[in-house]
């Protein structure tokens, strides 16, 4: 191992070790409803919660896919203020630009050395697939957050879809139908909880089975919240913690604001 990369790695083993230490620590609840295969995991993103709870406290071989600009030191401010940041009232706006540009080689040292797969949205997109497919036939869960900011309830999001695509690779190369596992995150309650899978089905066309599996995964993570007690969600956009909806639907309505 070099020793620039020796260096990172143990700079990220500090790291991770002082977010264990004071992040809470998370129950999961559901792991039966894994399969004994290796799967999708599904989950609401929870802003910087989802990729933590993955890291931390998600068990057994897994990967997790993080947006490559957080792994290339010059993407990283572009990417974090407008992802994080850019919905900050405007004469605070300036620390988190500076913030973005602070930030940049902790998050290249962290996803760089976390169990993660780049995800890239171009026509590098096949370098993702073919990481992810490698990392199933090891025997890893894949987990993903895959949440965009078009609303779809007070709990989720809307899905980007495209990641359904990487089940029918996996099926040309291994002639199984994968499972998708949703996950809900709730980081009022100190807990992450896996709602009963979906199988992929290679006879459907590909544009079905991606609004079939990606609706039933936003269902199931909806239904899981909705059934634990009340709490306040954390959405996917970095609103202000006011805006935060409960789990009860009836009671909160959550409309996407600028901020």
């Amino acid at each position: 191992m070099k020793k620039e990369n020796t260096v990172s790695y143990l700079c990220f083993r500090i790291i991770r070790w002082i977010i264990w230490l004071f992040y809470p620590k998370i129950k999961i609840e559901g792991l039966e409803n894994l399969p004994q295969e290796p799967c999708f995991v599904v989950g609401n993103h929870t802003q910087m919660n989802g990729p933590i709870c993955a890291e931390l406290h998600f068990p057994g071989n897994r990967r997790t896919w993080c947006a490559h600009q957080m792994m290339e030191l010059k993407e990283v401010p572009a990417y974090a203020y407008q992802d994080f940041w850019s919905n900050k009232p405007k004469p605070i706006r300036w620390f988190f630009r500076l913030l973005s540009y602070i930030i940049a080689p902790v998050s290249v040292c962290v996803f760089n050395n976390a169990l993660t797969i780049p995800v890239y949205r171009d026509n590098r997109l096949i370098k993702t697939f073919k990481q992810t497919i490698s990392a199933l036939q090891d025997g890893a869960n894949v987990i993903i957050f895959p949440e965009c900011y078009e609303p779809h309830n007070h709990i989720v999001h809307q899905f980007q879809d495209k990641f359904v695509d990487v089940a029918k690779l996996y099926y040309d190369r291994t002639g199984t139908e994968l499972f998708f596992v949703p996950l809900y995150i709730a980081p009022a309650l100190k807990k992450m909880c896996l709602g009963k899978p979906i199988r992929y089905n290679a006879l459907l066309p590909k544009e079905k089975e991606r609004q079939r599996i990606c609706q039933y995964l936003m269902d199931e993570i909806t239904d899981i919240a909705e059934n634990l007690p009340k709490h306040k969600v954390v959405p996917y956009p970095n609103v202000p913690k006011s805006q935060y909806p409960f789990n009860i639907s009836e009671e909160n309505v959550y409309e996407k604001t600028g901020g």
